[in-house]
């Protein structure tokens, strides 16, 4: 069968132009744009001509603001690797600066330094990048892109463990507008970067430290004194971090309202300073070894605006202080206490004190039964979701009861949450197997 190439072979390259059209010759020479460009045929003709261009029509005939506006549904990935490569119009949309002033690089192994140094060269407007998980990129790219872009607000590299002081003491000598540093898990940072943060980043808003091994008091000290600003910080086992930064932050960042400690060698003594921040509005003390109870419920009364408190894995956290949290949190909503030290009587205490908190998580509290399950699910009005993973003293059946007693409650066990999968897989039309295996 022979096939017609007669057509394909008149159609025009599209042209890097603003708004090029990629269409196809008339036979008198004229574009078939809608009739523009035609011969002056008849009604027959003009209609032939019509349909046939109707037919021709193709995205690129959308005006460029729409075009800009699908492409943006895409990852950075896909508009670089794919779209970018239709045409030169479309690659000319893809470096359109909306979609380079927030880039998400986070996990791409292709990403290395001489994509940042492009980036830095051709792309000034940066304000966001995330880099994390991207193994390839090293301090020597980051440097070149902050050397590039003085307008950089926010820098996440998360797990980018080969990147070190450099990296960050670039960011903060050419980018003094950032307000946010988020470089979790990088052994290799020191006191070094975050002293240069303090003494340039007077904007910084929000940093995240958590298992950066190499930072002690004297870089978190350093930080608090020259970030006034400050509103969310969280650490986790930063081994060197102890009351000396606590006490520094509580004192210099009064905006603070995310505060996180997790697995940090410090104690009530470094807690309590804590109670000055009037804004404080979600506090993570997760294993802390030494905070007492005393501490904890002087936190909930002096700090009004509290609404989330995580207490899991402090063995010390007794029924005494849970109702305690439960009479003076007045805007609590939150309240996690898996492995804790407590029975049925600090979850009666919430359910009978407590009229905001909706989340109450108890989770391999092994003194936890039935009765106390039962009672806040009663007594409480504003409870959604109840933690009781691992509680192995709380019946199935009585869980189960509870379901459907009190529908608008989420029970958490192994049970209920398995069924919850479950539900959710056939929703999204799973079926189980059931052909017969040969």
């Amino acid at each position: 069968m022979q096939v017609c190439k007669r057509k394909c072979s008149e159609v025009q390259r599209c042209t890097p132009c603003k708004q090029p059209r990629c269409a196809f010759a008339a036979p008198d020479g004229g574009l078939e744009h809608g009739g523009v460009g035609g011969g002056g045929g008849g009604g027959a003709g003009d209609a032939a001509r019509s349909a046939d261009a109707a037919e021709h029509l193709s995205i690129n005939h959308l005006p460029s603001s729409i075009l800009l506006k699908v492409l943006s549904h895409l990852t950075v990935k896909e508009r670089c690797l794919c779209a970018s490569l239709v045409c030169k119009y479309w690659r000319d949309l893809c470096l359109d600066f909306q979609f380079w002033k927030q880039i998400d690089l986070s996990g791409l192994q292709q990403v290395n330094d001489d994509l940042l140094v492009k980036i830095a060269s051709r792309r000034q407007n940066v304000t966001e990048i995330n880099i994390s998980d991207c193994r390839g990129v090293h301090d020597y790219g980051v440097s070149s892109l902050a050397s590039h872009c003085p307008g950089l607000q926010k820098y996440t590299a998360y797990r980018c463990k080969q990147l070190g002081d450099i990296s960050v003491t670039a960011l903060a000598t050419h980018c003094p507008l950032l307000v946010k540093v988020h470089v979790g898990n990088q052994d290799k940072l020191t006191d070094v970067a975050l002293k240069k943060l303090g003494a340039n980043c007077r904007e910084l808003r929000d940093i995240h430290l958590g298992q950066c091994y190499g930072i002690s008091d004297e870089g978190m000290m350093a930080l608090a004194r020259g970030c006034p600003k400050l509103q969310r910080l969280y650490l986790q086992e930063n081994k060197m971090v102890t009351d000396q930064s606590v006490r520094a932050v509580a004192e210099h960042c009064p905006e603070l309202q995310f505060v996180g400690f997790m697995g940090c060698p410090v104690t009530s003594q470094g807690v309590i300073h804590l109670t000055a921040l009037q804004n404080l509005s979600v506090l993570d003390l997760r294993h802390i070894s030494e905070l007492n109870n005393e501490t904890v419920m002087e936190v909930v009364r002096k700090c009004r605006k509290l609404s989330s408190l995580n207490l899991c894995l402090n063995w010390s956290i007794n029924d005494r202080c849970v109702e305690i949290i439960a009479k003076e949190g007045r805007s609590l909503k939150e309240l996690y206490l898996v492995s804790c030290k407590i029975t049925d009587h600090a979850l009666i205490a919430i359910g009978q004190y407590s009229s905001t908190i909706e989340t109450v998580d108890a989770g391999w509290c092994k003194d936890i039964t039935d009765q106390g399950a039962t009672q806040i699910a009663q007594s409480s009005k504003s409870l959604r979701y109840l933690g009781l993973m691992r509680c192995d003293k709380v019946n199935e059946e009585t869980v189960e009861r509870l379901v459907v007693q009190y529908p608008h409650i989420v029970f958490s066990t192994v049970m209920q949450d398995c069924k919850r999968t479950l539900e959710r897989a056939y929703q999204m039309g799973w079926s189980p197997n059931t052909s017969n295996s040969s």
